[in-house]
């Protein structure tokens, strides 16, 4: 529960139609199991108590007697388990039965959920034997204490700020207007659902899809038990297909036609992050529901579920190459349109043989095929001076005769070196001003070839570079469309890779290949032994950290102590805690000192959820303080 991670399981145990004391015995030991597991949150399916296809059974008194007495027992077993469980059982109050969902805590019962929605078609026949729930909760009588009975009972944790809990039964997910909905405008991060569900051909897809909108629909968590084997096959199939998903996404979900428990973490954190960010998610005049303390132990959640080294980058072969596609096009329509309304007559791309100047070439090249002009209109401008390399140059050439523009060498050495004698610079002092003087060379150069021709710069910087401020003020920093603005360097290698990929010319791919195989620099520095000197990764750290940083802190708004947990457990192969902790504070630092870079960026097309823009998606004043999140780090322990 540190760090926002709750533990939630969905069970469906083996059952006996209408045999209780068997039952209750499955429930106990799996709320044993789950306890064992760490599980704060555990989902049991409809009417589990009894079974779900007790039919008439339903209305004798025998049958709901044991079911009652059973809720008592189970409840009584929770004494000493830490965690809030929801069991579904019938229950008969004044002289109506309904279909509930009880909410157990250490030992009590805090609450009865009531199933809204009966269904009454085809296969079921709920209405035969049960009453929908009353509109609005209200108390009733339950083994001698007063307990909350009705719709969408909020259950909010004691010690875990935004851990609220609400429950709904099977169908009611199903109906057009789901309880859940009011549930969490009202304040629910996680739903659960005792659900019995049989299967027909085909059910399992649309169940998966519903439950994973469901819990996107609310940026909610959503843990559904299904009813499983056990149950009775006179007419039906149960298959126990259990699911729990997050904002959207399925986290896990089991194996048909077999019984058992599924675990995974909820990040309720993130959740609340996401609600905050959603203006549209509130709604005026809502009704107060009720709301029901339950406490469990805040401790650290130990953690199952994996967090994707590069999140920015899809992880199955076939999904990647859909969004790279997907991602090229939305960069070539942005270019399309801005050259179009500008009337350019060209584009002008700095080409150094490096990855993002190979990227905004090829999108370049793309947009130009949407208009229908001449790509040798696109004048791609090497600039070689002092780090330039000869593999590099060569990649530069090569990428541009073979995407059919036209190529520009401007050797730019002699006019850096008249420039460092104008201001009085050594240029056997390799430092930020050797450095920065020839960046900003190469981009009055790009403007005034743009202005010759009646063209546009555009821009190569990446997502990467803008939030660590790895760029040149007025330099690189600047364009007259930055096509790469929000790709992030890790996504900028598989488009890369993409294009590589999918072009028929032999001789492109190789290029683009060895683009890919050459190291990220951006070339500054005198070579060595005529190879690359200077490394962007040695000086700045490594990209895939600071994506994964970017990724959380920005799309979440993590903290980074959590940041850092997250890092360990998922690069712990390939860096130690102490590299780890490193660069995270130096993108931290980064970050908040190079924003004044970022409050006047060239526009540029949104791709992702992650973006960096002024006019969009990052509006931050460029001196605020990082001390808080230094802070954060502080308490970190290696």
């Amino acid at each position: 529960m540190e760090q926002g991670f709750v533990k939630v399981a969905a069970v469906t145990p083996d059952i006996r139609v209408a045999d209780v004391n068997y039952n209750t015995e499955q429930i106990c030991t799996a709320i044993d199991e789950a306890a064992k597991n760490q599980a704060k949150i555990m989902v049991f399916p409809e009417l589990c108590v009894t079974g779900y296809t007790c039919g008439d059974l339903f209305t004798h008194d025998t049958l709901l007697k044991a079911a009652r007495e059973a809720l008592v027992k189970i409840a009584k077993h929770t004494m000493d388990v830490d965690a809030l469980i929801f069991v579904g059982l019938p229950l008969a109050v004044d002289g109506k039965l309904y279909n509930v969902a009880a909410a157990l805590n250490h030992g009590a019962v805090l609450g009865l959920t009531t199933k809204s929605f009966l269904p009454n078609y085809a296969e079921f026949y709920e209405m035969r034997q049960f009453t929908p729930g009353p509109e609005r909760a209200r108390d009733i009588f339950f083994e001698g204490d007063v307990v909350p009975f009705g719709p969408q009972l909020l259950f909010q944790s004691t010690v875990m700020e935004g851990l609220i809990v609400s429950a709904e039964i099977c169908e009611d997910v199903w109906s057009p207007i789901p309880p859940s909905i009011r549930a969490a405008m009202e304040g629910a991060t996680i739903i659960v659902n005792c659900s019995a569900s049989d299967e027909t051909i085909g059910k399992d897809h649309y169940r998966r899809e519903l439950i994973q909108g469901q819990s996107a629909r609310l940026i909610s968590g959503y843990v559904y038990a299904n009813a499983g084997e056990g149950e009775s096959t006179t007419d039906v199939v149960f298959g126990g297909h259990n699911i729990i998903a997050e904002n959207g996404t399925i986290l896990k979900e089991s194996r048909r036609f077999c019984n058992g428990i599924i675990y995974t973490e909820f990040d309720i954190s993130r959740l609340i992050s996401e609600r905050r960010k959603n203006t549209t998610f509130q709604m005026a005049n809502v009704m107060e529901l009720r709301r029901i303390p339950f406490y469990i132990e805040k401790e650290e959640t130990e953690l199952t579920r994996i967090f994707p080294s590069r999140p920015f980058v899809p992880e199955g072969e076939k999904e990647r190459v859909k969004r790279c596609e997907e991602i090229l096009m939305i960069q070539a329509m942005g270019l399309k349109k801005r050259l179009a309304h500008t009337r350019a007559a060209c584009a002008v791309v700095g080409i150094s043989g490096g990855l993002d100047s190979t990227l905004a070439l090829l999108v370049t090249a793309k947009a130009f095929d949407l208009l229908g002009m001449e790509k040798k209109n696109i004048i791609a401008v090497t600039m070689p001076c002092y780090g330039t390399t000869d593999r590099t140059y060569r990649n530069a050439c090569q990428l541009t005769e073979k995407l059919g523009a036209t190529l520009r060498e401007v050797p730019i050495g002699d006019a850096v070196s008249v420039h460092f004698q104008d201001i009085g610079h050594d240029p056997d002092t390799h430092d930020i001003t050797y450095e920065n003087a020839q960046a900003r060379e190469r981009t009055q150069v790009l403007m005034d070839i743009a202005n010759q021709y009646g063209g546009m710069v555009i821009g190569t910087g990446d997502l990467s570079e803008l939030a660590l401020g790895w760029a040149t003020y007025n330099g690189d920093h600047m364009s007259m469309y930055g096509v790469n603005a929000s790709i992030p360097k890790t996504l900028v290698r598989h488009l890369v890779k993409y294009a590589a990929d999918e072009t028929k010319d032999a001789r492109l791919k190789e290029v683009l290949y060895d683009v890919l195989d050459t190291p990220v620099s951006p070339e500054l520095l005198p070579p060595k032994d005529g190879k690359i000197a200077q490394k962007t990764e040695d000086l700045v750290g490594p990209y895939e950290l600071h994506d994964f940083f970017l990724y959380y802190m920005l799309r979440f708004g993590y903290e980074p102590n959590k940041i850092f947990r997250l890092a360990k457990q998922t690069f712990q192969e390939e860096y130690d805690e102490v590299t780890i902790l490193k660069w995270l504070e130096t993108f931290c630092k980064r970050f908040f000192s190079q924003q004044f870079k970022r409050s006047c960026l060239p526009d540029g097309p949104k791709v992702g959820t992650v973006a960096l823009s002024p006019r969009g998606d990052w509006r931050m004043p460029s001196d605020a303080s990082v001390a808080a999140w230094l802070k954060n780090l502080s308490f970190v322990n290696l």
